[in-house]
């Protein structure tokens, strides 16, 4: 069974930076792309950004396109979510999960999450 462990997470002023990690162990899912997911208060979880297996593809949610980055090291199994200008907004539990576009693999597992808190 794959799995995850998010970490990075933590309280930034509105317009910092910081650059979230997502380590993946055990079986994993041959060739599986990672996506990131997020879920704020009182909202359901949604998504942010994907990276295909190679990192050559990656697609972002509009809400943080020109503002995050997706990236992977295959050599250290890591997926990265560089996050640049946060917003108030982005405040919420940040995921990441084996991805088939812009939803979760039926087969992957969710780490426990990384909270991310943007203060206005």
């Amino acid at each position: 069974q794959v799995r995850m462990a998010e970490s990075g997470g933590g309280l930034v002023q509105a317009g910092g930076s910081m650059r979230l990690s997502c380590a993946t162990s055990g079986r994993t899912i041959s060739n599986a792309a990672t996506g990131w997911f997020r879920q704020g208060p009182g909202k359901e979880r949604e998504f942010v950004a994907a990276i295909n297996w190679r990192g050559t593809l990656m697609d972002y949610a509009d809400s943080v396109k020109g503002r995050f980055t997706i990236s992977r090291d295959n050599a250290k199994n890591t997926v990265y979510l560089q996050m640049n200008t946060l917003k108030p907004e982005d405040t919420a539990v940040y995921y990441c999960a084996a991805s088939i576009g812009r939803r979760p693999h039926p087969e992957g597992t969710w780490g426990q999450g990384t909270q991310v808190t943007v203060s206005s």
